[in-house]
């Protein structure tokens, strides 16, 4: 799961003068990490207010890192009203936890604590019996919405999470604001999940983004291939950035698997995976690291409305990449 949801600094820097076919650009920080927006507009426009709002609203609603959000207060065991957004996310995580056969489990968060990726490192020693122990809280068939817009959980100990599919569903949130302003070219970037409509108008052409080359403990960004994206959203997960140590220097990775409770190491390097909007992109990419490419691949065969790029470890150890085949048409390598 993804450290994403977290305090953020609202830094909107560089507007270049409006022309038709010149982009404006905004960059600024934002959910612990960076958010950039470029778009075409036939007069200059200035969406800092209104894109901190958005951020603020979500964050307020779903961010484990915020004492006062709502989904702290259900994981404290209050019994609350959420909001739209939240139950967008919900059903969205419902749906897709059985798609993937509980391979997608936001009440991994506990977990995602325990290992010492989350909000609120958990004060036990990472070993097999405290791994069972907690396993009997992890579940999203534990967690139901009730008519009242309610969530209820079967024990105050399941912990929820949404930080897989909610930033997501944050750069989707920026898309519709854009349109409500009539914006209908433009690329959304938040850590690498992305959505872009229309194209490219300064050079007529989809938008084109980068799918980064896996390589474990490399901040720096290299690229493997390029796809076209057209009213499209790309999320991209891997287990070659973020690590955390125990007291002990046992090195965990990321990805945690809710079947077995563990830390675990996938034979896929990253998953990358294209659809209509970014919540769906974003929490099928988490999924498919927990799965394995086996798993993963028979999966994706039975899905119409995802496209993927999977680079993975095969039995002799060689990096091997899958691309679907409906998505080959519009995916360069890069030499």
């Amino acid at each position: 799961m993804k450290k994403i949801i977290g305090v953020f600094v609202l830094l909107f820097i560089s507007c270049n003068p409006s022309k038709k076919n010149e982009p404006q650009v905004y960059n600024q920080d934002a959910l612990g990490t960076y958010l950039s927006m470029t778009f075409f507009a036939d007069e200059q426009k200035d969406f800092a207010k209104e894109v901190d709002s958005t951020i603020a609203a979500i964050n307020q609603s779903m961010s484990t890192y915020i004492e006062s959000s709502d989904i702290s207060k259900i994981n404290r065991g209050e019994l609350i009203n959420v909001d739209q957004m939240f139950v967008e996310n919900f059903h969205k995580a419902k749906e897709i936890y059985k798609q993937t056969d509980a391979y997608f489990d936001p009440t991994v968060g506990l977990l995602v604590n325990y290992y010492g990726f989350g909000p609120k490192k958990l004060d036990l020693e990472i070993n097999d019996k405290n791994t069972d122990s907690l396993m009997q809280y992890v579940g999203f068939n534990q967690v139901e919405l009730n008519s009242n817009q309610q969530v209820i959980k079967n024990h105050p100990s399941v912990y929820i999470d949404f930080n897989a599919l909610a930033k997501g569903y944050t750069v989707d949130r920026i898309g519709v604001l854009l349109e409500q302003h009539g914006i209908n070219n433009f690329i959304i970037d938040i850590g690498g999940e992305i959505v872009a409509k229309g194209i490219n108008l300064k050079r007529n052409n989809p938008w084109r983004v980068g799918i980064d080359r896996p390589v474990e403990g490399n901040d720096e960004r290299a690229y493997d291939y390029v796809v076209d994206l057209q009213n499209q959203a790309i999320a991209t997960s891997g287990n070659y950035r973020k690590f955390s140590e125990d007291e002990k220097g046992n090195k965990f990775v990321h990805t945690i698997n809710p079947k077995t409770g563990k830390s675990e190491k996938s034979d896929i390097l990253s998953a990358s995976v294209i659809a209509s909007d970014c919540m769906t992109a974003d929490a099928y990419a988490t999924a498919f690291m927990s799965m394995g490419y086996e798993k993963t691949l028979a999966l994706v065969q039975e899905i119409d409305n995802i496209e993927v790029v999977l680079i993975y470890v095969n039995q002799t150890n060689e990096v091997n990449t899958y691309i679907s085949k409906k998505l080959k048409k519009s995916i360069n390598q890069v030499n």
